[in-house]
């Protein structure tokens, strides 16, 4: 079992940056490709970014290919999303998740955070 926990959302400015994180239980953190998903009020949970267990594979969304940066910290147990040049509809609840594969669907994840919200004005 491993238990996930967000931080760092909040509200930020049209073109501004934040930086999410996600802090994981136990030594098993470097065992499992992670993931960034959102999910707007009304719309679908979407891939954001993955992550490999040595960090070395970092598949993006569309979306979020040139803007965003998927990172891990294993001594720390920690995930971590920077989301440079934000925009309005980057607004959503952002999950992270650990999975069996670097994997941009959320049926590969079998563990999720409770969820940070990010809302970017105009």
């Amino acid at each position: 079992q491993v238990q996930l926990g967000e931080s760092g959302g909040g509200l930020v400015q049209t073109g501004g940056s934040l930086r999410l994180s996600c802090a994981a239980s136990g030594r098993a953190f470097s065992s499992y490709p992670m993931g960034w998903f959102r999910q707007a009020p009304g719309k679908e949970r979407e891939f954001v970014a993955a992550i490999s267990r040595n960090g070395a594979l970092t598949p993006y969304a569309d979306s979020a290919k040139g803007r965003f940066i998927i990172s891990r910290d294993n001594a720390k147990n920690t995930l971590y999303l920077q989301m440079n040049s934000v925009k309005p509809e980057d607004t959503a609840v952002y999950y992270c998740a650990a999975g069996g594969f670097t994997s941009s669907q959320s049926s590969d994840y079998a563990y999720w955070g409770q969820g940070t919200q990010v809302t970017v004005s105009s």
